[in-house]
């Protein structure tokens, strides 16, 4: 595990900018100021100097390989679970704003890509849940290979046919809770929830500190003062005993279980458990077995120094559920408010992306993100193997680079006592068809998966990046930002002013101000840089 400093004069690189940050900046409605630091926001506590002193953090994330360059002759097909948290995004920018170039294991790039909303076109019916938009267009950041980008958007249910919900709130009140970023913003953000809710869901809330107890039986959302109040009601104090907290969540939501409606336990903790079960194979062993009842999962990260990624991810990725962080009033506004339907209503789970790259077009590929995601081949057709879920008009981006046959972008070279590749005789493997696409998924109530195909063909291609449309070049934006971070070779020669430009030429209508809100961090990212 890597340990990370804070660093010192955070205030003088936001104040003072590189000349390269002033190259992005040139554009100011596109790149708007980057607020000043204070504690309220989350960002970095200054001394009386204006310096915050050098403290190690005591965070823990998982680490794991880049995805590398696989060869189509080799190994032709990709597969992974696809993937809606947004945690890593929220990380990244809390560290930017710290000061800190994020710990790059931090950085999971396809977190990054769809922590943003994007208006891919969606199913016409509910019998098709999910709509794939497939775009091929030239890298930005190398001349000789093109990119693979797909775009799927999940079914939106509109507001007459949403389910009913029993909702189980598993909050964290230990004492490492006890921090103005954590159980405050706890409160305040599942105030908000609440507020969003319809009169007839159900709320339960179950805490754990060194016990785990009910605090508030089933109580509908029409009785919004009883569950404010028992919001109200909560103090952090004592060690954290996350098994019985989790077994009590469940067990209440299995016994108010709603018939096709939406079960969901939302866990909201810095993942600091040291009581009962608490090393990583025990929590994925427990979360497995209590995933079989139909009971969905939220996991929301709070707080910093003692954060415990590593174990949310955990979590989410083995319970059927998502994993946020949630760092400021704004990002808990985001989540639970703003995207609320897609966070809580799911309409399909177990869901899974096989791609197979056809021979006769593309010599290379790497898919960019995604790497504790992946599966086996043969994973994509066992209906037994756990994969993500996906939300009410959820959008989920997926992006490859793919190195086209003879382009001089080729890394790998053909084995001298190989066996010469087999003549491709097949029509449909000619080089007119670049891939062929299929996603595999399962109803929520159903446990046999159904399965969508799509062929990716010359017609998918746009000739330059400009004609892509905004949402394309801006979700490439922030794929080669998270790479950038990351230190992943392709982007060696890409700076970060190059991925500005990219950012503020696709930037949209950006009626929330995320966007914007990025290339601020851009900004930040090439600053911090520069003083390295």
């Amino acid at each position: 595990m890597k340990e990370q400093q804070a660093p010192s004069g955070a205030t003088a690189v936001v104040s003072q900018p590189s000349s390269a940050t002033v190259d992005l900046a040139q554009d100011s409605a596109a790149v708007p100021a980057t607020p000043p630091l204070n504690s309220n926001q989350g960002y970095a506590r200054m001394d009386a100097e204006g310096s915050a002193p050098p403290q190690p953090s005591r965070d823990r994330v998982a680490q794991f390989e880049t995805n590398p360059v696989k060869r189509v002759a080799d190994d032709p097909v990709s597969t992974f679970s696809i993937d809606v948290d947004t945690a890593s995004y929220a990380m990244v920018r809390r560290s930017l704003k710290d000061g800190a170039l994020p710990d790059p294991e931090s950085v999971r790039v396809e977190e990054m890509i769809n922590y943003f909303p994007y208006d891919w076109k969606g199913p016409d019916s509910r019998e098709t849940p999910f709509n794939a938009t497939i775009t091929v267009t030239p890298t930005p950041w190398n001349q000789n290979t093109k990119l693979m980008h797909i775009g799927i958007k999940g079914y939106d249910v509109i507001p007459a046919e949403k389910p009913r919900a029993n909702l189980v709130f598993l909050l964290d009140v230990s004492g490492s809770m006890n921090e103005p970023d954590k159980l405050p913003l706890l409160k305040s953000a599942f105030h908000m929830l609440v507020s969003k809710l319809d009169p007839k869901d159900t709320v339960s809330i179950v805490t754990y500190a060194g016990n785990a107890g009910t605090v508030l039986e089933p109580t509908q959302v029409k009785d919004k003062a009883k569950i404010f109040e028992a919001l109200s009601r909560l103090e952090a104090g004592g060690s954290t005993a996350g098994e019985a907290g989790i077994k009590e969540a469940y067990r209440l939501a299995k016994a108010n279980f709603v018939k096709d409606g939406v079960n969901r336990v939302m866990l909201a903790t810095d993942g600091d458990f040291n009581v009962g079960q608490s090393s990583d194979d025990e929590l994925k062993k427990l979360i497995e077995d209590e995933r079989k009842s139909g009971v969905f999962l939220s996991v929301f990260g709070f707080g910093e120094g003692n954060y415990n990624d590593q174990m949310m991810q955990i979590l989410a990725q083995n319970g059927n559920g998502t994993a946020a962080y949630i760092d400021t009033l704004a990002e808990a506004e985001k989540t639970l408010v703003q995207e609320a339907t897609s966070t809580l209503f799911p309409i399909a789970k177990d869901v899974k992306i096989q791609v197979e790259f056809n021979p006769a077009a593309v010599a290379e590929y790497r898919l960019i993100g995604y790497e504790t995601r992946a599966l086996k081949r043969e994973d994509f057709n066992n209906d037994r193997i756990d994969a993500g879920e996906i939300g009410s008009g959820h959008t989920v981006t997926a992006i490859y680079e793919i190195t086209p046959k003879n382009s001089p972008a080729v890394l790998t070279d053909d084995l001298r006592y190989g066996k010469p590749n087999a003549p491709v005789s097949d029509a449909k493997s000619d080089a007119g068809e670049f891939a062929f696409f299929k996603i595999r998924y399962k109803l929520p109530n159903e446990d046999v998966s159904k399965l969508i195909t799509t062929p990716v063909t010359k017609a998918n291609e746009v000739s330059d990046t400009a004609s892509a449309s905004s949402d394309v070049r801006f979700s490439t934006a922030v794929a080669a930002f998270g790479q950038k971070l990351r230190g992943t070779d392709a982007m060696a020669n890409y700076s970060y002013a190059d991925i500005g430009k990219l950012g503020i030429g696709s930037r949209g209508d950006d009626t929330f101000g995320y966007r914007s809100e990025f290339l601020s961090l851009v900004r930040l990212a090439d600053a911090l840089e520069s003083k390295k």
